[in-house]
């Protein structure tokens, strides 16, 4: 009896909120606010439509002429829908939820789908559990995606191994959307059943596949879409992201601080044909991306600067996520839909000037609205902050006696090239010693390979930021510095460094499983850009982002070269040469 009790008097509740949005809606009573003069973009019709907005509970109720308990002008102003940013690892801002949280609502960003594999592939489901919670009732919405694979290939080696029993259960929890990014494409193509299995699953739970399969064409593709991936991010070039398009995926255009894909997909916009399977991403944002430029209305000014249609664009950048996501009630401005405004100056510049979540104010003109941090569970924070298990490392531990793989580096690109052998070091030829360093098991693996095209010409730069799995990946000039750096990271549990002869020019500590820094965004901000001019000082190039770029030189997943703990691997035949 306890129980119908329970649940007569929650609907109870409900239909009371109903009957007063309704009420609200039909112009009965005042509305909790309303956008008064509101030129804003309808993303149905395409078009620019004024009117007041009426606000209740939470909800655009009303669209007409309307009072408010409180009333806003926006006469001079565009109000858009709250920006969603349809795929991003809120990891790599290097700073907690709720900071990466304060650091994007000025931009507009209200809703962002985030896939937790970073700190997965350090703390397994702990990981997921931790994300879940920091980021529970901030005013930025996070919905999330289950990673599908940790580690992201068997290839690789990380801190936990998830197979489809150990995330079903998340697939129940009510910001939970699907699978995120499947990259292990050759165990799908190969009907892997463990790796199927993970699809399997999050169907059965009637959620989104997400994929990741740079390059994929014929037959292989065909099997990589019908057993239910319905996404891609990984589109750099127009061949590439319409031979996905034209077989039913949506194409997630990305825009993040190590891959920029905008400019060479800008055609699907412009196309009235295409651009409605298409929507914006960052997936990977360093703190300074999001302080200098900022997020999803970045990418909104630089699509419209590149000649798409402002109201095209805006439908890209939040409409199009929430349909493709079934978040029905978001990504638009009409009755029944929530309260997210990214009020802007124009469809030009997108310069946001006032944010709303959910009919509060949230930002306004410089200013973040408060709001508390969550509070974690003991043994989730315990835990984050003890990560790193492997030995004290010395110049000996990076000897090398035979030919190893030369990864080249491609500008502006995660993708690398096959650049043949080295046996040592050859500054001339811009080669360097790259290892990367296992550190969750203390299992005392350590790859070892050559990287081509990073510039450094003295000392060692290392960071616990490799994808995906999270090691320690190094790359220096000579074994002593490169030892020096692997044991500076694991003394500050995790993080940044660029040394030279034994001493820490700059670094940066992120103790939080080795990707995090409980720093404001700013103050990370600083300590990386330091990093950063240290490791230019040390010959990187001016073009290169030191530790972003190097972070992805050991996933495993994306073609053709990387080195994990055992070696240098092809990616496209999944061997190591």
């Amino acid at each position: 009896m306890a129980y119908t009790e329970s649940w007569s008097g929650k609907i109870n509740r409900k239909l009371i909120k109903k009957l007063h949005i309704i009420d609200v809606a039909a112009g009965r009573e005042k509305a909790d606010l309303v956008l008064k003069n509101a030129t804003y973009v309808n993303v149905f019709s395409g078009e620019l439509d004024t009117c007041d907005i009426a606000v209740a509970e939470g909800l655009i109720v009303g669209m007409g002429s309307y009072s408010g308990k409180e009333e806003a002008d926006m006469t001079g102003k565009v109000v858009c829908p709250g920006f969603i940013d349809a795929h991003i690892h809120l990891e790599s801002s290097l700073v907690t939820p709720a900071e990466f949280a304060r650091a994007v609502i000025p931009h507009g960003t209200t809703t962002v789908v985030a896939d937790p594999h970073e700190i997965a592939n350090v703390m397994g489901t702990d990981g997921i559990e931790y994300m879940l919670a920091a980021t529970e009732d901030l005013p930025v919405d996070v919905r999330f995606m289950i990673p599908s694979c940790v580690p992201a290939s068997p290839m690789d080696e990380s801190g936990a191994n998830l197979d489809y029993r150990d995330i079903d259960s998340f697939f129940q929890h009510p910001r939970v959307q699907g699978l995120a990014e499947m990259m292990n494409y050759p165990g799908v193509i190969a009907a892997d059943r463990d790796t199927v299995a993970k699809i399997v699953t999050a169907q059965a739970h009637h959620k989104k596949i997400d994929g990741h399969a740079p390059g994929l064409t014929g037959l292989d593709l065909n099997a990589y879409i019908c057993a239910g991936v319905y996404s891609d991010h990984e589109c750099a070039d127009l061949d590439d992201a319409m031979a996905k398009l034209m077989l039913g995926q949506f194409i997630m255009i990305r825009e993040g601080t190590a891959a920029k894909n905008l400019e060479a997909l800008m055609p699907l916009i412009r196309s009235e044909r295409h651009f409605s399977r298409c929507m914006f991403c960052t997936d990977d944002k360093h703190p300074s991306d999001l302080l200098e430029k900022g997020h999803i209305d970045y990418i909104c000014r630089r699509a419209v600067a590149m000649g798409a249609d402002p109201i095209r664009t805006v439908q890209v950048a939040c409409h199009h996520a929430a349909r493709y996501y079934l978040l029905n009630n978001r990504g638009a401005i009409a009755p029944g839909y929530l309260a997210d405004f990214a009020i802007v100056e124009d469809l030009k510049d997108f310069r946001v000037v006032t944010v709303y979540k959910k009919g509060q104010l949230v930002y306004d003109r410089g200013r973040v609205a408060d709001f508390p941090a969550p509070q974690l569970p003991e043994h989730l924070e315990r835990k984050s902050l003890d990560t790193f298990h492997l030995p004290t490392l010395s110049a000996g531990d990076f000897a090398n006696t035979r030919p190893r793989g030369v990864i080249g580096m491609v500008p502006g690109q995660i993708i690398t090239t096959d650049c043949g052998y080295a046996s040592q070091v050859d500054r001339n030829q811009d080669i360097l010693k790259m290892a990367v360093i296992e550190r969750h098991k203390n299992t005392r693996h350590i790859g070892i390979g050559y990287l081509k095209g990073y510039g450094l010409k003295a000392g060692a730069v290392a960071t616990s930021v490799a994808h995906d799995s999270h090691n320690i990946i190094c790359v220096g000039e000579n074994d002593a510095d490169m030892a020096f750096a692997a044991n500076r990271i694991a003394a500050n549990k995790g993080g940044i460094v660029v040394v030279r002869d034994g001493k820490v020019l700059a670094e940066l500590p992120l103790e939080i499983a080795g990707l995090m820094s409980e720093q404001p965004l700013r103050r990370v901000n600083d300590l990386l850009e330091s990093a950063k001019a240290a490791a230019h000082s040390l010959g990187v190039k001016e073009d290169v982002d030191p530790f972003m770029t190097l972070s992805f030189m050991s996933l495993p997943v994306i073609p053709t070269l990387r080195l994990t703990t055992r070696g240098v691997i092809d990616v496209n035949t999944q061997q190591y040469i």
